[in-house]
């Protein structure tokens, strides 16, 4: 049996918006191309196909930071539907960890790496500051091969889910098959009912200096400059936690998105699908390719 859900999508007016951290960015109108994404579930797998174009207003593609155009993607995404949590967890790696229900991809890891030499281990985040990568205001950029993603939370795309409420949303599939909802959770992870909070997540920046690669005090700009710390937050080290909420209310596991580091779980709980899955850096090199060659700047 085959079930099929298309989903809308619509546009959000331009304006402009300061991103800490970063300069700000003029926005501009959702690309002429028309956002594509539907979710069928076949079988045991819960299929996403989708073109990444975002339904909401960006920053200015090509522009400082990043020379890259936002294109049409061709994406098929497959997740269980009964998701498994795993022995042990699994890192991104250079991966993306899930799709949002606008069918633009989370990938908080794909990031440039210090003196752009992948060897030296200290790969920046890029919500940190370290290095402009032209993020714009939904904590989105753009790779070389035209692909539009997140790292961190698109505000947008949780206003139209919610009409700007405060309120528990699912915003998308992990590529284990577990979902993915906004950062307000309940109090009680057992009652849906229960007063909504702002999910903290249980990482910190480190105390001391960098032992080597770029030296200095640990100040969140690389993501090894993060540690997690059990029983810091309401989240565990994958951002994530068991409970109830409005489309298992029977309960499940489910990852949190959160406006402090990891914005985006860099671990998945259960095992990934392979659809997801890449080898090497995203496609092209440059901008969130790691491939140790010097970026190529927007003028």
């Amino acid at each position: 049996m085959k079930t099929l859900i298309t989903i809308l999508l619509g546009v959000v007016t331009s304006g402009l918006f300061a991103h800490p951290g970063h300069e700000a960015l003029q926005t501009v109108p959702a690309p002429t191309t028309i956002p594509e994404v539907t979710v069928t579930v076949e079988g045991t797998k819960r299929v996403i196909r989708a073109n990444g174009i975002p339904d909401h207003a960006t920053g200015r593609f090509p522009g400082r930071g990043n020379p890259n155009k936002i294109a049409a993607q061709r994406y098929e995404f497959s997740v269980p539907v009964t998701p498994q949590r795993a022995g042990k967890t699994t890192p991104l790696g250079m991966s993306p960890f899930g799709v949002a229900v606008n069918g633009v991809v989370f990938d908080p890891g794909a990031n440039e790496w210090w003196n752009d030499d992948r060897s030296t281990g200290w790969q920046y985040e890029a919500l940190g500051g370290g290095r402009n990568l032209g993020i714009d205001p939904e904590h989105a950029h753009v790779q070389p091969n035209g692909a539009y993603h997140y790292h961190g939370m698109p505000g947008a795309l949780l206003t139209r889910l919610t009409g700007g409420k405060n309120q528990m949303v699912l915003v998308g599939w992990a590529a284990d098959g577990f979902p993915i909802y906004g950062q307000w959770i309940p109090t009680d992870a057992n009652d849906v009912t229960s007063a909504l909070k702002r999910a903290k997540p249980s990482y910190r920046v480190k105390a001391g200096n960098r032992p080597d690669g770029p030296g200095g005090a640990h100040d969140g700009k690389f993501g090894k400059d993060w540690e997690y710390v059990a029983g810091t937050g309401d989240l565990d080290e994958c951002n994530g936690r068991t409970g109830k909420t409005p489309e298992f209310p029977t309960g499940t596991y489910y990852y949190v998105l959160t406006d402090d580091y990891p914005f985006v779980s860099r671990l998945w709980r259960g095992t990934p699908d392979a659809s997801f899955i890449r080898r090497g850096p995203p496609p092209g090199g440059g901008p969130d390719g790691g491939k140790g060659k010097k970026q190529k700047r927007a003028p």
